[in-house]
Protein backbone atom coordinates (compact mmCIF):
# COMPACT_ATOMS: atom_id res chain seq x y z
CA UNK A 1 0.00 0.00 0.00
CA UNK A 2 1.71 3.84 -0.75
CA UNK A 3 2.21 5.61 2.02
CA UNK A 4 -0.26 8.50 0.46
CA UNK A 5 -2.55 5.92 0.68
CA UNK A 6 -2.15 5.03 3.76
CA UNK A 7 -2.06 8.85 4.96
CA UNK A 8 -5.39 9.33 3.47
CA UNK A 9 -6.90 6.43 5.65
CA UNK A 10 -5.64 8.02 8.80
CA UNK A 11 -7.12 11.01 7.86
CA UNK A 12 -10.34 9.07 7.13
CA UNK A 13 -10.04 7.44 10.38
CA UNK A 14 -9.54 11.13 12.42
CA UNK A 15 -12.38 12.45 10.23
CA UNK A 16 -14.82 9.57 11.43
CA UNK A 17 -13.52 10.15 14.90
CA UNK A 18 -14.40 13.65 14.97
CA UNK A 19 -18.08 13.26 13.36
CA UNK A 20 -18.24 10.91 16.23
CA UNK A 21 -17.33 13.40 18.78
CA UNK A 22 -19.41 15.75 17.28
CA UNK A 23 -22.10 13.68 17.20
CA UNK A 24 -22.10 12.94 20.79
CA UNK A 25 -21.47 16.88 21.51
CA UNK A 26 -25.09 17.53 19.85
CA UNK A 27 -27.04 14.55 21.51
CA UNK A 28 -25.87 15.90 24.44
CA UNK A 29 -27.18 19.18 24.57
CA UNK A 30 -30.39 17.47 23.77
CA UNK A 31 -30.16 15.34 26.73
CA UNK A 32 -29.03 18.20 29.19
CA UNK A 33 -31.91 20.26 28.15
CA UNK A 34 -34.61 17.42 28.43
CA UNK A 35 -33.74 16.41 31.90
CA UNK A 36 -34.55 19.97 33.30
CA UNK A 37 -38.07 20.43 31.30
CA UNK A 38 -40.06 20.71 34.63
CA UNK A 39 -37.74 23.82 36.08
CA UNK A 40 -38.10 25.10 33.00
CA UNK A 41 -41.60 24.75 32.89
CA UNK A 42 -41.71 25.92 36.92
CA UNK A 43 -39.73 28.90 35.94
CA UNK A 44 -41.76 30.27 32.88
CA UNK A 45 -45.10 29.59 34.50
CA UNK A 46 -46.69 27.78 31.80
CA UNK A 47 -49.25 25.36 32.39
CA UNK A 48 -48.33 21.51 30.79
CA UNK A 49 -50.87 22.52 27.69
CA UNK A 50 -48.91 25.81 27.37
CA UNK A 51 -45.64 23.94 27.69
CA UNK A 52 -47.09 21.06 25.13
CA UNK A 53 -47.67 24.15 22.72
CA UNK A 54 -43.84 25.83 23.47
CA UNK A 55 -42.17 22.16 22.79
CA UNK A 56 -43.75 22.11 19.62
CA UNK A 57 -41.44 25.15 18.48
CA UNK A 58 -38.21 23.42 18.16
CA UNK A 59 -39.57 21.38 15.43
CA UNK A 60 -41.01 24.37 13.74
CA UNK A 61 -37.77 26.09 14.16
CA UNK A 62 -35.79 22.92 12.52
CA UNK A 63 -37.94 22.37 9.79
CA UNK A 64 -37.43 26.53 8.72
CA UNK A 65 -34.43 26.53 9.17
CA UNK A 66 -32.69 23.05 7.46
CA UNK A 67 -32.44 24.22 4.31
CA UNK A 68 -30.05 27.27 5.14
CA UNK A 69 -27.56 24.56 5.94
CA UNK A 70 -26.64 23.34 2.51
CA UNK A 71 -25.92 27.40 1.52
CA UNK A 72 -23.76 28.22 4.39
CA UNK A 73 -21.67 24.80 3.93
CA UNK A 74 -21.26 26.13 0.13
CA UNK A 75 -20.25 29.69 1.24
CA UNK A 76 -18.01 28.71 4.07
CA UNK A 77 -16.80 25.27 3.76
CA UNK A 78 -18.25 22.01 5.22
CA UNK A 79 -15.70 22.27 8.22
CA UNK A 80 -16.11 25.90 9.44
CA UNK A 81 -20.08 25.85 8.54
CA UNK A 82 -20.19 23.30 11.36
CA UNK A 83 -18.31 25.04 13.56
CA UNK A 84 -20.31 27.54 13.53
CA UNK A 85 -23.38 25.88 13.48
CA UNK A 86 -22.71 23.03 16.16
CA UNK A 87 -21.32 26.41 18.40
CA UNK A 88 -24.60 28.00 18.08
CA UNK A 89 -26.67 24.90 18.76
CA UNK A 90 -24.10 24.14 21.81
CA UNK A 91 -25.11 27.98 23.67
CA UNK A 92 -28.73 27.96 22.58
CA UNK A 93 -29.24 25.53 25.54
CA UNK A 94 -28.63 28.86 27.30
CA UNK A 95 -32.01 30.29 26.16
CA UNK A 96 -35.18 28.08 27.73
CA UNK A 97 -34.10 28.52 30.66
CA UNK A 98 -33.89 31.49 31.05
CA UNK A 99 -37.67 31.83 29.42
CA UNK A 100 -40.02 34.21 32.22
CA UNK A 101 -43.46 33.58 30.37
CA UNK A 102 -45.21 31.71 27.34
CA UNK A 103 -43.81 33.86 24.46
CA UNK A 104 -40.07 33.68 25.63
CA UNK A 105 -39.96 30.08 25.59
CA UNK A 106 -41.42 29.84 22.75
CA UNK A 107 -39.01 31.97 21.05
CA UNK A 108 -36.24 30.45 22.46
CA UNK A 109 -37.45 27.31 21.91
CA UNK A 110 -37.74 28.08 17.90
CA UNK A 111 -34.29 29.29 18.20
CA UNK A 112 -32.96 26.19 19.87
CA UNK A 113 -34.88 24.22 17.37
CA UNK A 114 -33.29 26.10 14.05
CA UNK A 115 -29.41 25.77 15.84
CA UNK A 116 -30.76 22.13 16.32
CA UNK A 117 -31.51 21.40 12.89
CA UNK A 118 -29.11 23.46 11.09
CA UNK A 119 -26.47 21.49 12.73
CA UNK A 120 -27.77 18.42 12.22
CA UNK A 121 -28.05 18.33 8.59
CA UNK A 122 -24.75 19.60 8.57
CA UNK A 123 -22.90 16.96 10.59
CA UNK A 124 -25.05 14.18 8.73
CA UNK A 125 -23.74 15.35 5.26
CA UNK A 126 -20.22 15.24 6.76
CA UNK A 127 -20.38 12.07 7.79
CA UNK A 128 -22.17 10.48 4.50
CA UNK A 129 -19.27 11.92 3.06
CA UNK A 130 -16.78 10.34 5.86
CA UNK A 131 -18.92 7.10 5.08
CA UNK A 132 -18.48 7.59 1.33
CA UNK A 133 -15.01 7.89 1.53
CA UNK A 134 -14.36 5.06 3.67
CA UNK A 135 -16.33 2.72 1.50
CA UNK A 136 -18.06 0.84 4.76
CA UNK A 137 -20.95 2.31 6.67
CA UNK A 138 -20.79 4.28 9.38
CA UNK A 139 -23.68 6.10 10.36
CA UNK A 140 -25.48 3.72 12.50
CA UNK A 141 -22.56 4.20 14.60
CA UNK A 142 -22.51 7.88 14.63
CA UNK A 143 -26.43 8.29 15.46
CA UNK A 144 -25.30 5.55 18.13
CA UNK A 145 -22.94 7.78 19.60
CA UNK A 146 -25.22 10.58 19.28
CA UNK A 147 -27.63 8.56 21.85
CA UNK A 148 -24.68 8.04 24.28
CA UNK A 149 -24.39 11.83 24.17
CA UNK A 150 -28.04 11.99 24.91
CA UNK A 151 -27.49 9.58 27.67
CA UNK A 152 -24.41 11.48 29.02
CA UNK A 153 -26.11 14.57 28.99
CA UNK A 154 -29.53 13.27 30.41
CA UNK A 155 -27.18 11.68 33.15
CA UNK A 156 -25.88 15.25 34.22
CA UNK A 157 -29.14 16.86 33.97
CA UNK A 158 -30.55 14.30 36.33
CA UNK A 159 -27.86 14.75 38.63
CA UNK A 160 -28.11 18.36 38.67
CA UNK A 161 -31.96 18.19 39.16
CA UNK A 162 -31.38 15.71 42.09
CA UNK A 163 -29.42 18.35 43.70
CA UNK A 164 -32.02 20.81 43.24
CA UNK A 165 -29.88 22.95 41.35
CA UNK A 166 -30.81 25.96 39.16
CA UNK A 167 -31.00 24.91 35.39
CA UNK A 168 -29.74 28.42 34.39
CA UNK A 169 -26.35 28.11 35.56
CA UNK A 170 -26.39 24.61 34.77
CA UNK A 171 -27.66 24.90 31.33
CA UNK A 172 -24.46 28.06 31.14
CA UNK A 173 -21.78 25.73 32.61
CA UNK A 174 -22.81 22.86 29.99
CA UNK A 175 -23.17 25.38 27.05
CA UNK A 176 -19.71 26.04 27.44
CA UNK A 177 -18.03 22.94 28.03
CA UNK A 178 -20.00 21.26 25.34
CA UNK A 179 -19.05 24.28 23.02
CA UNK A 180 -15.51 23.55 23.82
CA UNK A 181 -15.73 19.90 22.71
CA UNK A 182 -17.45 20.31 20.03
CA UNK A 183 -15.06 22.91 18.39
CA UNK A 184 -12.07 20.61 19.56
CA UNK A 185 -14.09 17.86 17.52
CA UNK A 186 -14.55 19.47 14.16
CA UNK A 187 -10.78 20.42 13.99
CA UNK A 188 -10.46 17.07 13.07
CA UNK A 189 -14.06 16.84 10.71
CA UNK A 190 -13.31 16.51 6.67
CA UNK A 191 -12.96 20.27 5.39
CA UNK A 192 -14.92 20.13 2.38
CA UNK A 193 -14.92 22.91 -0.40
CA UNK A 194 -17.45 23.73 -3.24
CA UNK A 195 -15.59 23.83 -6.31
CA UNK A 196 -15.49 27.96 -7.55
CA UNK A 197 -17.95 26.92 -10.65
CA UNK A 198 -20.31 25.27 -8.38
CA UNK A 199 -23.56 26.60 -8.11
CA UNK A 200 -24.71 27.73 -4.82
CA UNK A 201 -27.64 25.97 -3.37
CA UNK A 202 -30.83 27.73 -3.17
CA UNK A 203 -31.47 29.12 0.40
CA UNK A 204 -35.34 27.73 0.60
CA UNK A 205 -36.41 24.77 -2.31
CA UNK A 206 -38.70 21.79 -1.96
CA UNK A 207 -36.99 18.81 -0.94
CA UNK A 208 -36.24 16.44 -4.19
CA UNK A 209 -38.54 13.95 -4.74
CA UNK A 210 -35.85 11.11 -3.89
CA UNK A 211 -35.87 12.77 -0.42
CA UNK A 212 -39.91 12.54 -0.10
CA UNK A 213 -39.74 9.20 -1.22
CA UNK A 214 -36.54 8.12 1.65
CA UNK A 215 -38.13 10.60 3.89
CA UNK A 216 -41.55 8.38 4.20
CA UNK A 217 -39.52 5.69 5.05
CA UNK A 218 -37.87 7.64 8.28
CA UNK A 219 -41.01 9.01 8.93
CA UNK A 220 -42.65 5.41 10.16
CA UNK A 221 -39.22 4.55 11.84
CA UNK A 222 -39.66 8.01 13.63
CA UNK A 223 -43.43 7.61 14.42
CA UNK A 224 -42.42 4.83 16.15
CA UNK A 225 -39.41 5.78 18.26
CA UNK A 226 -41.66 8.94 19.11
CA UNK A 227 -45.09 7.07 20.28
CA UNK A 228 -42.39 4.15 22.12
CA UNK A 229 -40.12 6.77 24.06
CA UNK A 230 -43.37 8.98 25.00
CA UNK A 231 -46.32 6.77 25.78
CA UNK A 232 -44.25 3.44 26.80
CA UNK A 233 -44.76 4.18 30.21
CA UNK A 234 -48.14 5.90 30.14
CA UNK A 235 -49.24 2.56 28.01
CA UNK A 236 -47.48 0.00 31.10
CA UNK A 237 -49.56 2.19 33.67
CA UNK A 238 -52.92 2.23 31.85
CA UNK A 239 -53.46 -0.47 29.73
CA UNK A 240 -51.26 -3.62 32.11
CA UNK A 241 -51.82 -1.56 35.67
CA UNK A 242 -47.44 -1.41 35.94
CA UNK A 243 -46.12 0.24 38.97
CA UNK A 244 -44.68 3.72 38.39
CA UNK A 245 -40.96 2.37 38.87
CA UNK A 246 -41.55 -0.49 36.45
CA UNK A 247 -43.52 1.35 33.51
CA UNK A 248 -40.35 4.28 33.62
CA UNK A 249 -37.72 1.41 33.28
CA UNK A 250 -39.35 0.65 29.74
CA UNK A 251 -38.35 3.72 28.25
CA UNK A 252 -35.04 3.61 29.84
CA UNK A 253 -34.74 0.10 28.49
CA UNK A 254 -36.18 1.19 25.21
CA UNK A 255 -33.88 4.08 24.72
CA UNK A 256 -30.53 1.92 25.74
CA UNK A 257 -31.60 -0.29 22.70
CA UNK A 258 -31.60 1.73 20.78
CA UNK A 259 -28.63 3.01 21.68
CA UNK A 260 -26.84 -0.15 20.95
CA UNK A 261 -28.40 -1.33 18.26
CA UNK A 262 -27.32 1.55 16.13
CA UNK A 263 -23.61 1.12 17.82
CA UNK A 264 -23.69 -2.26 16.55
CA UNK A 265 -25.52 -1.62 13.51
CA UNK A 266 -23.21 -0.82 10.95
CA UNK A 267 -21.27 -4.53 10.82
CA UNK A 268 -24.67 -5.65 9.92
CA UNK A 269 -25.48 -2.77 7.57
CA UNK A 270 -22.11 -3.52 5.93
CA UNK A 271 -22.80 -7.48 5.70
CA UNK A 272 -26.22 -7.55 4.03
CA UNK A 273 -26.96 -4.28 3.14
CA UNK A 274 -29.31 -1.24 3.60
CA UNK A 275 -32.56 -2.84 2.23
CA UNK A 276 -32.06 -6.45 3.37
CA UNK A 277 -31.35 -4.47 6.97
CA UNK A 278 -33.74 -2.61 6.99
CA UNK A 279 -36.71 -4.88 6.01
CA UNK A 280 -35.52 -7.32 8.46
CA UNK A 281 -35.84 -4.61 11.00
CA UNK A 282 -39.56 -3.81 10.35
CA UNK A 283 -40.16 -7.29 10.61
CA UNK A 284 -38.82 -6.94 14.22
CA UNK A 285 -40.30 -4.11 14.90
CA UNK A 286 -43.72 -5.27 13.33
CA UNK A 287 -43.76 -8.54 15.81
CA UNK A 288 -43.05 -5.96 18.59
CA UNK A 289 -46.10 -3.94 17.48
CA UNK A 290 -47.79 -6.94 17.63
CA UNK A 291 -46.58 -7.83 21.51
CA UNK A 292 -47.62 -4.93 22.60
CA UNK A 293 -50.69 -4.80 21.28
CA UNK A 294 -51.49 -8.54 22.82
CA UNK A 295 -49.36 -8.24 25.63
CA UNK A 296 -51.22 -10.28 28.73
CA UNK A 297 -48.29 -8.77 31.33
CA UNK A 298 -46.04 -5.72 31.42
CA UNK A 299 -42.68 -8.46 30.56
CA UNK A 300 -44.30 -9.23 27.23
CA UNK A 301 -45.45 -5.35 25.99
CA UNK A 302 -42.11 -4.39 27.09
CA UNK A 303 -40.16 -7.01 25.25
CA UNK A 304 -42.42 -5.85 22.45
CA UNK A 305 -41.03 -2.38 22.89
CA UNK A 306 -37.91 -3.38 22.74
CA UNK A 307 -38.29 -5.13 19.22
CA UNK A 308 -39.75 -1.88 18.41
CA UNK A 309 -36.54 -0.08 19.49
CA UNK A 310 -34.44 -2.56 17.85
CA UNK A 311 -36.07 -2.79 14.45
CA UNK A 312 -36.20 0.70 13.90
CA UNK A 313 -33.03 2.14 15.44
CA UNK A 314 -30.80 2.15 11.97
CA UNK A 315 -33.25 3.37 9.67
CA UNK A 316 -32.86 7.19 10.00
CA UNK A 317 -29.00 6.73 9.74
CA UNK A 318 -29.65 4.69 6.76
CA UNK A 319 -31.87 7.34 5.51
CA UNK A 320 -29.43 10.21 5.71
CA UNK A 321 -27.11 7.82 4.17
CA UNK A 322 -29.58 7.49 1.43
CA UNK A 323 -30.46 10.79 0.79
CA UNK A 324 -27.00 11.99 1.21
CA UNK A 325 -26.20 9.73 -2.01
CA UNK A 326 -29.55 10.09 -3.81
CA UNK A 327 -28.65 12.89 -6.52
CA UNK A 328 -25.75 16.16 -6.66
CA UNK A 329 -27.01 18.16 -3.66
CA UNK A 330 -26.44 16.22 -0.83
CA UNK A 331 -27.36 18.65 1.66
CA UNK A 332 -30.65 19.67 0.15
CA UNK A 333 -31.44 15.83 0.20
CA UNK A 334 -30.61 15.56 3.75
CA UNK A 335 -32.16 18.41 5.06
CA UNK A 336 -35.45 16.89 2.99
CA UNK A 337 -35.54 13.81 5.05
CA UNK A 338 -34.57 15.57 8.06
CA UNK A 339 -37.50 18.08 8.47
CA UNK A 340 -40.06 15.28 7.37
CA UNK A 341 -38.14 13.08 10.27
CA UNK A 342 -38.86 16.28 12.14
CA UNK A 343 -42.12 16.62 11.33
CA UNK A 344 -42.70 12.93 12.59
CA UNK A 345 -41.45 13.35 15.79
CA UNK A 346 -43.64 16.36 16.32
CA UNK A 347 -46.46 14.70 15.48
CA UNK A 348 -45.92 11.26 16.83
CA UNK A 349 -47.05 12.20 20.45
CA UNK A 350 -50.26 14.18 19.94
CA UNK A 351 -51.40 11.69 17.17
CA UNK A 352 -50.75 8.98 19.26
CA UNK A 353 -52.45 10.90 22.16
CA UNK A 354 -55.64 11.63 20.03
CA UNK A 355 -56.13 8.38 18.64
CA UNK A 356 -55.91 6.98 22.27
CA UNK A 357 -58.49 9.85 23.06
CA UNK A 358 -61.02 8.77 20.50
CA UNK A 359 -60.33 4.53 21.36
CA UNK A 360 -57.77 3.65 22.98
CA UNK A 361 -53.79 3.07 23.75
CA UNK A 362 -54.05 -0.22 22.09
CA UNK A 363 -55.67 0.91 18.85
CA UNK A 364 -52.60 3.80 19.14
CA UNK A 365 -50.20 1.10 19.02
CA UNK A 366 -52.21 -0.69 16.14
CA UNK A 367 -51.12 2.48 14.49
CA UNK A 368 -47.76 2.13 15.28
CA UNK A 369 -47.34 -1.55 14.17
CA UNK A 370 -49.06 -0.75 11.15
CA UNK A 371 -46.58 2.04 10.11
CA UNK A 372 -43.45 -0.26 10.91
CA UNK A 373 -44.50 -2.58 8.71
CA UNK A 374 -44.11 0.17 6.12
CA UNK A 375 -40.49 -0.05 6.54
CA UNK A 376 -40.91 -3.84 4.96
CA UNK A 377 -42.91 -2.70 2.19
CA UNK A 378 -41.07 0.32 1.58
CA UNK A 379 -36.93 -0.57 2.70
CA UNK A 380 -36.18 -0.69 -1.53
CA UNK A 381 -35.88 2.85 -1.71
CA UNK A 382 -32.44 2.90 0.13
CA UNK A 383 -31.15 0.93 -2.54
CA UNK A 384 -28.73 3.91 -3.98
CA UNK A 385 -25.86 5.22 -5.49
CA UNK A 386 -22.32 4.06 -3.63
CA UNK A 387 -19.72 5.12 -1.27
CA UNK A 388 -16.80 6.07 -4.19
CA UNK A 389 -16.93 9.55 -3.48
CA UNK A 390 -13.58 9.52 -2.53
CA UNK A 391 -12.63 7.64 -6.34
CA UNK A 392 -14.84 10.37 -7.71
CA UNK A 393 -14.74 14.09 -8.48
CA UNK A 394 -14.34 16.50 -5.94
CA UNK A 395 -18.59 17.04 -6.06
CA UNK A 396 -18.87 13.58 -5.06
CA UNK A 397 -20.45 11.58 -7.84
CA UNK A 398 -21.80 8.71 -7.20
CA UNK A 399 -21.17 5.48 -8.68
CA UNK A 400 -23.76 2.40 -8.37
CA UNK A 401 -23.58 -0.11 -5.39
CA UNK A 402 -23.98 -3.34 -5.94
CA UNK A 403 -25.52 -4.27 -3.25
CA UNK A 404 -29.40 -4.23 -2.06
Amino acid sequence: MADGTIADLRQLKRARTAVAAVFCVHGAVTGSFATRIPWIQDHAGVSAGQLGLALAFPALGASVAMPLAGAISHRFGARAALRGLLALWTLSLILPSFAPNLPALCAALFAFGASAGMSDVAMNALGVETENRLDRSIMSGLHGMWSVGALVGSAGGTLAAHLGSDARPHHALAAIVLTALGLIACQGVLDLRSTPDEEPPPRFTLPPRSALVIGAVGFCAVFAEGASLDWSAVYLRDILDTSPGLAAASTTAFALTMAVARLAGDRIVDRFGPVHTVRVGGVVATAGGVLVVAAPRPGVAMLGFAFIGLGVAVVVPLAFAAAGRSGPNPSQAIAGVATITYTSGLIAPSAIGAVADATSLIVSFGLVTALAFGLVVGAGVLRTAGRESAKASPAGAAVPDPRP
